[in-house]
C-alpha cells in the first residue's frame, strides 16, 4: 500500500478537495466525515478516477468513543497513517458574545479543538512508534486576527494555532512534521453552514471579488508533505489577492 493519508471532514470543501489532490498523487485515502452517502460517492470517484486504495469512516469527531472505535476497527494494514490532515471544523452563527448562542459555541470548540485533539491523540502514538508522520492542522486568518462577532469562532482557531506548536513540541524529537495551514476567504459550504442555510447571506460573504477556491488550499497541504525529510513547513497564511487581512478586502461591486 502506498503512503496513508487520513482526512477528516472530507465530505466538503478542503477536506474533499485535498482526497483529490491526494489521491492524483497516488495515495492511499481515508476519508472521514458524518455525511455516510457522501463518503461512499467520493470513495467510488477516487477508486474510478485515479485508481488508488480508498477507505472511508463515518463517524463525530467530536464523540472520542466514536474516534477512538473507527481507528480500532480499521484494518492492520490502514492502521500505518502517514500524513493526517486535521481539516473537520465549522462556524456557527455571527453575534456577539452578549446575544450568543451557547449551543453554536459548544459545536465550535468541541469540532474544531476537541475534534483535532482526539484524532491527533488517536493517531500520533502510532506515527511515534515508526518514527514519523505528518500532522497538518487547518487554521484559519481568524486564529491570527478577531474580526466582530466571530468571537468564539476565532478563539478555536487561536486554539488550533496554538495546538499546532504544543504538538510540533512535544513531536520534535520523534521526527513528526507538524504545519499548520490557516486560509482567508475560501469559497465552499463554510458560509452556508455559519448562516444555517441562508444562501443569500453566505453568497454575500464572497460578493465582488475573487476569494480562494478549496482546490487552492489542497495544492498548499500536498506541497508541504512533498518536500524532502529534513524540511518542514511549519505555518502557511495563504488569502486572495483581494484580502489584507481578516477584515479589509477590495471588493469591487
Amino acid at each position: 500500500m502506498n503512503s496513508i493519508v487520513f482526512i477528516t471532514g472530507a465530505t466538503s470543501g478542503i477536506g474533499e478537495a485535498c482526497a483529490r489532490k491526494f489521491a492524483a498523487n497516488n495515495h492511499s485515502i481515508i476519508i472521514t466525515g458524518r455525511r455516510e452517502e457522501r463518503l461512499k460517492k467520493l470513495a467510488e470517484e477516487l477508486r474510478k478516477e485515479f485508481g488508488v486504495e480508498v477507505h472511508s469512516l463515518s463517524f463525530d469527531v467530536r464523540n472520542l468513543q466514536e474516534v477512538q472505535q473507527v481507528f480500532t476497527s480499521l484494518p492492520e494494514d490502514w492502521k500505518t497513517i502517514d500524513i493526517l490532515v486535521n481539516n473537520a471544523g465549522l462556524a456557527a452563527g455571527l453575534s456577539p458574545v452578549q446575544t450568543g448562542v451557547v449551543d453554536d459555541w459548544e459545536r465550535m470548540i468541541d469540532t474544531n479543538v476537541k475534534g483535532l485533539l482526539y484524532v491527533s491523540r488517536t493517531i500520533l502514538p502510532g506515527m511515534i512508534a515508526r518514527g514519523k508522520g505528518h500532522v497538518i492542522n487547518i487554521g484559519s486568518v481568524a486564529g491570527r486576527e478577531v474580526y466582530p462577532n466571530g468571537n468564539v469562532y476565532c478563539a478555536t482557531k487561536f486554539a488550533v494555532d496554538a495546538l499546532t506548536k504544543g504538538i510540533r513540541m512535544d513531536t520534535v524529537e520523534h521526527g513528526i512534521k507538524v504545519t499548520q495551514i490557516a486560509p482567508g476567504a475560501v469559497e465552499t459550504e463554510f458560509s452556508m453552514v455559519r448562516f444555517r442555510g441562508d444562501a443569500e447571506r453566505a453568497a454575500g460573504v464572497y460578493k465582488g471579488f475573487h476569494p480562494l477556491l478549496a482546490e487552492d488550499i489542497a495544492d498548499a497541504v500536498v506541497y508541504v508533505t512533498s518536500l524532502p525529510s529534513h524540511v518542514n513547513i511549519n505555518d502557511m497564511v495563504i488569502m486572495p489577492t483581494a484580502q489584507a487581512s481578516a477584515t479589509v478586502l477590495n471588493r469591487k461591486s
